[in-house]
């Protein structure tokens, strides 16, 4: 059996120190939000010769005054990802970069895909993805107030707070993009943090009931290794998904894919480190369980 309870205390300073440097970072640095959230203008241009790079396109770009653009590869070899942000971005300037391309690289080139969003529509997308954000750490958090006793309610908030925090402070810190994909992945993060803490929580439940000698520091430790393989086996292959679609998923995908492999990897470290230390500090025992059920019926 492994002794994860030896560890507690240097993981709690550990987290500590992260959630703080990701507040830090939220707070002063912000979020590198995307065309989603900002406004502006999306172009997935595919050229027809070998000539023409991303270099080539930037030095284009960039005598056009078009502000902020981001140019990346998309795809296939010939195939690139162009964000302008700037907030004009209507039909007369696309037919304005199409005539300022053709004269600098030929007529080799095809605009696959445009997609414009506006200020208006752009700033009630962030409203609706912070409400998507919002109502759904309010629903996980009522039915894990009404499914356990406080204790564990207490134990299981201060877990997914804390997997929600990290991410994001990682993102702020990377200076990576947030559009609407990695709200998904953070909505997916809140489940899945969820849903390991409360695997463990259950049995740590049962074995309250079942062992009225053992205190909760050995009760928690002993829980923890009896749903320990059932956590990596669904943590690996979870992880091992999330990686392939980083590798071979595509631009598009990498910044979801990030998001969930980060969210992946605090949920399952949350759950041992971060939720069980909170019932330990509690001192939740066996009567704390009759008692509520008593309370409860």
């Amino acid at each position: 059996m492994i002794n994860f309870n030896k560890f507690y205390k240097s993981f709690s300073i550990v987290s500590t120190l992260l959630v703080a440097i990701s507040i830090i970072l939220l707070s002063f640095k912000g979020l590198n939000f995307g065309i989603d959230f900002k406004g502006g203008t999306l172009i997935e241009l595919r050229t027809q010769d070998n000539q023409t790079n991303v270099a080539t396109l930037r030095g284009v770009f960039s005598k056009m005054n078009l502000g902020d653009v981001n140019i990346k590869k998309f795809g296939q070899d010939n195939d690139y990802l162009i964000k302008i942000e700037k907030k004009d971005t209507s039909s007369n300037i696309i037919e304005l970069i199409k005539e300022d391309l053709t004269n600098s690289i030929g007529e080799n080139f095809t605009f696959r895909r445009v997609e414009n969003v506006g200020p208006k529509v752009s700033s009630e997308l962030l409203k609706s993805g912070i409400t998507a954000i919002l109502l759904s750490l309010g629903a996980m958090l009522f039915y894990i107030w009404i499914r356990f006793e406080w204790q564990f309610s207490l134990g299981a908030i201060i877990a997914l707070f804390h997997d929600v925090l990290i991410t994001l402070g990682l993102f702020s810190l990377l200076n990576l993009e947030i559009n609407l994909s990695i709200v998904a992945a953070v909505l997916t993060i809140v489940g899945y943090s969820m849903n390991d803490t409360v695997v463990i929580f259950d049995r740590v439940r049962e074995n309250l009931r079942k062992y009225s000698d053992i205190k909760i520091f050995d009760l928690t430790n002993k829980s923890i290794n009896e749903t320990l393989s059932r956590t990596l086996i669904t943590s690996i292959t979870t992880l091992l998904a999330l990686v392939s679609i980083y590798l071979f998923g595509g631009e598009i995908l990498k910044g979801f894919s990030l998001a969930m492999i980060f969210g992946v990897i605090f949920g399952t470290y949350s759950s041992i480190y971060i939720a069980n230390p909170i019932l330990v500090k509690l001192r939740v025992s066996q009567k704390t369980i009759i008692k509520e059920e008593a309370e409860k019926n």
